[in-house]
Parts: structure tokens; sequence; C-alpha cells
């Protein structure tokens, strides 16, 4: 007799599917053809959208512009580029429970969760390190933003799902490439996911209507190591210094999939109106490139400053546009009333 509460297995045996790929070239190559298609300076369009989660205070969602496809793997169901795609929920302000002492400041609880089809590696149900890693980091840019003591003894959260997150689909398989790069460009995928994550949760925290002091908008730079070439010179222009024969260049939104060698990558959250850094992580191996002084590392930070403050062009219009649309509604009520 059958268990009419539990889903039963199929009679016959399955097979789990296998998708083939015409991949007919070498990992190798396919990392020297993709390629960055922009100039060094030059940042990928951003689509941001507030107040997709009814049941939620306030919510958005943002996407970056998807990189182009490697032409010799046109007819192949391999991806060999991948973009950024987040939500963000806001759940609060709220009063914590009557056990919980008393606080002045409003408690702040952030959680970023990978979906199990967000990267190449399948993930998990619970958060790993490096999910953990991220909510820290984030957690750390809000605190300097949302003014707390507005709402004591009060709780807020702030959830963010990474439905497709930035990787690198080729350095783990190349076997030339040295463990420390291949650590750096996975490094550069996880702070890029964190710029997003901070410019997805300040507009969801608009949204919401909680009060902040500014938006707070994620700028991600690299300084990578090339080999200079006539189309790549070209694209670079005047960020990119001879350092003992090679070329190092301080580019902008990196991509890890669209460069060989990247050496330093930084993150910041950036307050414009204050000029103020909430947030800064810098991750990488300067100390590889000779005649180094403090100034490289300046312009890395304010070549990352420069991407939240064309970031945050963005971030308000998406909250301008959130609050003419609250103000028609409210208006519509108010004449139905």
């Amino acid at each position: 007799m059958a268990d009419r509460r539990r889903i039963n297995e199929p009679a016959g045996g399955t097979v789990k599917p296998v998708y083939t790929s015409r991949l007919t070239t070498s990992v190798s190559s396919l990392q020297q053809e993709s390629t960055r298609n922009r100039n060094f300076n030059s940042l990928r369009k951003i689509y941001l959208k507030t107040g997709l989660t009814p049941s939620a205070s306030g919510s958005a969602y943002l996407e970056l512009e998807q990189p182009p496809r490697i032409e010799s793997l046109s007819c192949s169901l391999l991806s060999t580029a991948s973009t950024l795609k987040l939500t963000c929920t806001v759940h609060g302000p709220r009063p914590l429970p009557r056990s919980s002492p008393f606080a002045p400041h409003i408690s702040l609880s952030t959680h970023v969760k990978f979906a199990p089809f967000a990267t190449e590696q399948r993930r998990g149900y619970l958060r790993d390190a490096g999910e953990r890693d991220l909510a820290v980091h984030l957690e750390t840019a809000l605190k300097g933003v949302i003014i707390g003591d507005r709402w004591p003894k009060s709780g807020v959260e702030i959830i963010v799902t990474v439905l497709e997150g930035d990787e690198d689909l080729w350095s783990t398989k190349d076997p030339r490439i040295s463990q420390k790069e291949k650590d750096t460009a996975n490094a550069a995928a996880m702070m890029s996911i964190l710029s997003g994550c901070i410019t997805i949760a300040s507009a969801a925290i608009a949204d919401a209507g909680i009060d902040c002091i500014d938006l707070i908008s994620g700028g991600l730079a690299a300084v990578i190591s090339w080999q200079p070439t006539a189309l790549a010179t070209d694209r670079a222009g005047q960020v990119a210094e001879h350092r003992d024969g090679k070329k190092v260049a301080t580019i902008l939104d990196p991509i890890s999939t669209e460069h060989a060698s990247i050496l330093a990558v930084c993150v910041v959250g950036y307050l414009q109106s204050r000029d103020e850094i909430t947030e800064l992580w810098i991750k990488g191996d300067l100390a590889s490139v000779e005649n180094l002084d403090q100034g490289d590392v300046k312009n890395l930070i304010n070549s990352a400053i420069q991407v939240a403050i064309a970031t945050r062009l963005v971030l308000v219009e998406a909250t301008r546009e959130s609050a003419e649309m609250k103000m028609t509604r409210a208006g519509n009520a108010f004449i139905r009333v």
C-alpha cells in the first residue's frame, strides 16, 4: 500500500540529464578571447527598480549589463560570461520582543544569500562563510547611513538575494594561472556583488521610508597588469603607466572574466553629499608591482569613488521615480475619499 503522505519515487530508474557543449577550443584561448570591449574608465549599464515586493516595507531589483558572448561559443549551451542580478527586501522598522533589553538605536540585521542557481557551483541551503562575510560588510556600510536614534527598541531586517553573480568561469579551469591570481579573481567577483548589495540596499531602504543621512552607493575599481596592443591601448586612454616594461592600469567596474591578471580590487560605500566612506575593502597583491607608492593606493580608492558617484545618478533617479509614484497613489486615494 502506497503512502499517500509522501511523494513516491518513479517506478523506473531515472538518469540525470547531461547537457553537452560544442566546445572545440581550449580554456586558455577562450580566456584570451573574452576581453574587455569597453574603455577602462567606462561602466556597465544599470537597471534599478524599486517597489517590486508588496509584502515588504521596501524592495528593489538591480541588474547590470550582460557582457558580450564569445563568438566561438555562439552555438554552445555553455555560458561564457555572467552578470549581476540582485533583489532586496526591507522588513521594518518593527518593535523588538519584550524580552530584549532596551536599545536607544535601531537594531540592523543584514542577510546576503545566493540562490542555488546563482553561480556555477551550486549553493546550499545554509549560508556559507562568504555569504556571512558579505552580510557583515553590508551591515558596516549601512550602519553609518541610517539615523538609528529615531527608532528606539526597534529592528529592521535587510535581505539581499543574489539571483546571478559575477564569477570567473575560466580562471578556475586554466592550469597556467596561479592560485593567488585565482583567489584575486574570486575576490573581485565577491566584491562586485558587495558593491551591488550596497546600492540596492540603499534603494530599498529609501523605498521603505527609513530616514537616512544620504543615499549610499557602491563603487568598484581594480588594478590590472596587461600587455599593450593597438586596441587595448586605445581603450586604456591615460589610465595606464609603464612599470619596468609592463603596463599597469587602474580600471573602473571590472569583470573578472575580462582580465587575465587582476592585481588588486577595491570596493567602497560612498556618501557623496557628505564626502564620506562608510565601507572600504581592498584585496589583492600590490606588493608585486615594483615602484609602488602611496599615490597608487589613493588612486585605486578614488577610482572606486568615481564609480560610486556615477552609480548614485541611477540610484537618485530610481528613488525619485518611486517617490513620485507613491505621491500619485496617495493623491488618487485622497480624491476618492
